[in-house]
């Protein structure tokens, strides 16, 4: 067994908190010779509900889950941790508008931020899952100036394999058989999901699902799907947020299969026109730890159009908190 990882989960008895950590404490985000130390970090008034998620990890035995603590300090949940799930958020209520959220929020992230930039290891790889999460992984990275500003990401993973799903199914193949699918800009209805670039058993995925199906069917579900299930459900996203974060950081830190990429929020380079000060959702290939944007992708007029839509987006939801960032 190698030295134990520390990981913190926020939210952690929250839905998706709930999800992730038995999960990450099995040893299915980092490997079953992983051991980890899991913080599960929690607002005062989920104290008790947090506490009986302690009590089921360790009822669950699991040979990979060295120790468990929950705490509503942010400064000991991420102290000296090696990954941070940022899963909590504040939800909208009734009458909220899409900037009261986003100042709510933004008073969070930037306390997390200040919290994991004082006392969190500086090789720590930071996810926020919490919406809007591309604007809150911006402030908490702001935040936390001695840190790597390319340690801070979002997820845009629930949206790729949400893409995969439905050229699958579309398709009617195996999964393995879909490659380069990707979500450009904010995990929001902006977002682009692409398919110029996918393969389908090694075929352009257009020439097999169809054009007309990619603009009217695929692009508005895959941007609509989080609707969708709430609708459904009456309540959103867990299990399937649960498992786009683990793979979000499985494959930030195991690698990307050869021959494929996945979709992650990250700092804007410049890359396709997109101007830094954001966090973006490219198609990106992970090796060693360290992920890169895949670059030399051929956009059309039709993409670029969509591409800068969301970024716009992106750039309202900033300055909108500029106060705090």
């Amino acid at each position: 067994m190698k030295k134990p990882v520390t990981v913190t989960i926020t939210g952690a008895a929250g839905n998706i908190g709930y999800a992730l950590a038995f999960r990450v404490a099995a040893g299915q985000m980092l490997g079953a010779d992983q051991p980890i130390n899991l913080n599960l970090l929690e607002i005062p008034a989920a104290g008790a509900a947090v506490q009986g998620v302690v009590m089921e990890l360790n009822d669950c035995a699991f040979p990979t889950l060295n120790q468990v603590t929950a705490t509503h300090d942010a400064q000991v949940a991420f102290r000296d941790c090696h990954f941070a799930m940022l899963v909590g958020a504040r939800p909208r209520g009734p009458g909220m508008e899409r900037k009261d959220l986003l100042l709510e929020n933004a008073k969070i992230f930037s306390a997390q931020g200040k919290a994991l930039d004082a006392v969190a290891s500086r090789d720590v790889r930071v996810l926020v899952v919490g919406n809007p999460a591309n604007t809150n992984s911006l402030i908490a990275q702001r935040n936390a100036p001695t840190l790597a500003p390319d340690r801070f990401t979002a997820m845009t993973r629930l949206d790729h394999n949400r893409g995969l799903a439905q050229v699958t199914e579309r398709a009617a193949v195996p999964l393995a058989q879909v490659k380069r699918v990707i979500i450009w800009g904010n995990h929001s209805a902006t977002q682009y999901p692409d398919l110029h670039h996918a393969t389908v058993g090694g075929k352009p995925a257009l020439s097999v699902v169809g054009e007309s199906w990619f603009k009217d069917v695929f692009i508005p579900t895959v941007q609509q799907r989080g609707a969708a299930v709430i609708k459904a459900r009456g309540t959103s996203s867990a299990a399937s947020a649960a498992s786009a974060a683990l793979d979000h950081i499985r494959d930030w830190t195991l690698g990307t299969p050869d021959g494929d990429w996945v979709s992650m929020g990250v700092p804007s380079d410049g890359s396709y026109g997109i101007p830094q000060g954001v966090i973006y959702s490219y198609p990106v290939t992970c090796k060693g730890g360290r992920y890169s944007i895949v670059q030399g992708l051929s956009v059309n007029d039709f993409s670029r159009e969509k591409m800068l839509a969301t970024h716009r987006e992106l750039c309202e939801e900033r300055d909108g908190v500029k106060d705090l960032i």
